[in-house]
C-alpha cells in the first residue's frame, strides 16, 4: 500500500483531471461552431454535445484509475469514498484528508479552466462554467426533489458499481473500464436534469467561478450525492457480501 502522502497526492492529482477533462469539455467543446470555409460565413457546428461530454467524464475517470488506482483506490470523489468507508474498504481515518485533497484538487482544476476560458475575448464566466444546478438553473428546469432524487439515486449506483467492480471476485483488470463507462452512462441520463454532479468535489470547483446561483444550490450537490454514497456503501456489502456491515475496517484503499 502506498504512503498516505502519495495517496492524498494521487486524489489530488485524480480529481483534477476530472474536473478538467469533464467540465473543460463542456465549457470548451461542447458547443463549438466555426465557419464552413474562409469563403462562406455559414456556421457549422464541430461541438462534442451531451454525449461527447459524458464520455470526456468517463475517459477520465478510466484513465486515472488505470493510472492511480493501485496508489490511492482512484476515488477522486467524496461520495465514493464515504462508501467505501462504509462498506469497509478505506479506513475511517482516511476520509478527511481524502475529502481534503479532492475538493482542493477540484478547485485547482476549476481555476486553470477559468483562467484559460478567460484568454477567449468576450467570455463571460457568469453562468458559463459547467455548474450544477436545479430549479432555473437546471438545464431542463427540474425541481430541486427532482435533482436530489436523481443525484442520490445515480451516486448510488454508481458506487454499488464501484465496489462490484473492484470486488476480489471481479474479473481482474476491467475496473476501471466499468467505472468509467458507469460514470459516462449517468452523465447521458442526468446532464439534461442537473448537469450531472454525483460529486461533490467536481461541484464545487466550479460553483463560485460560475456564480448565477450555483454557489447557494451547492448545498444539495453535497448532500445528495453522500447520501447515495453511504446508501450504496450499506446495499453492496448487504446484499452482495457477507451482509454485514464493516465500517472502517480495512485500510486499504481499495474501490478502483
Amino acid at each position: 500500500m502506498a504512503s498516505t502522502p502519495r495517496r492524498l497526492l494521487a486524489e489530488l492529482f485524480g480529481t483534477f483531471w476530472l474536473v478538467f477533462g469533464g467540465c473543460g469539455s463542456a465549457i470548451f467543446a461542447a458547443k463549438y461552431v466555426a465557419n464552413a470555409s474562409e469563403d462562406n460565413d455559414t456556421l457549422i457546428q464541430l461541438g462534442i454535445g451531451l454525449l461527447g461530454v459524458a464520455l470526456a467524464f468517463g475517459l477520465t475517470v478510466v484513465t486515472m484509475a488505470y493510472a492511480l488506482g493501485h496508489v490511492s483506490g482512484a476515488h477522486f470523489n467524496p461520495a465514493i469514498t464515504l462508501g467505501a468507508v462504509i462498506s469497509g474498504r478505506l479506513s475511517v481515518k482516511d476520509l478527511p484528508g481524502y475529502w481534503i485533497v479532492q475538493v482542493v484538487g477540484g478547485l485547482l482544476a476549476g481555476t486553470v479552466l477559468y483562467v484559460i476560458a478567460s484568454g477567449k475575448p468576450g467570455f463571460e464566466a457568469t453562468g458559463n462554467m459547467a455548474a450544477n444546478g436545479y430549479g432555473d438553473h437546471s438545464p431542463n428546469n427540474y425541481t430541486m426533489a427532482a435533482v436530489f432524487i436523481a443525484e442520490a439515486l445515480l451516486t448510488a449506483f454508481f458506487l454499488i458499481v464501484v465496489l462490484g467492480a473492484t470486488d476480489d471476485r471481479a474479473p481482474a483488470g476491467f475496473g476501471p473500464l466499468a467505472i468509467g463507462l458507469t460514470l459516462t452512462l449517468i452523465h447521458l441520463i442526468s446532464i439534461p436534469i442537473s448537469n450531472t454532479s454525483v460529486n461533490p468535489a467536481r461541484s464545487t470547483a466550479v460553483a463560485f467561478f460560475n456564480g448565477n446561483g450555483a454557489p447557494g444550490q451547492l448545498w444539495l450537490f453535497w448532500v445528495a450525492p453522500l447520501l447515495g454514497g453511504l446508501i450504496g456503501g450499506i446495499l453492496y456489502p448487504l446484499l452482495f457480501e457477507d451482509g454485514k456491515l464493516a465500517l472502517g475496517r480495512s485500510s486499504e484503499p481499495n474501490a478502483a
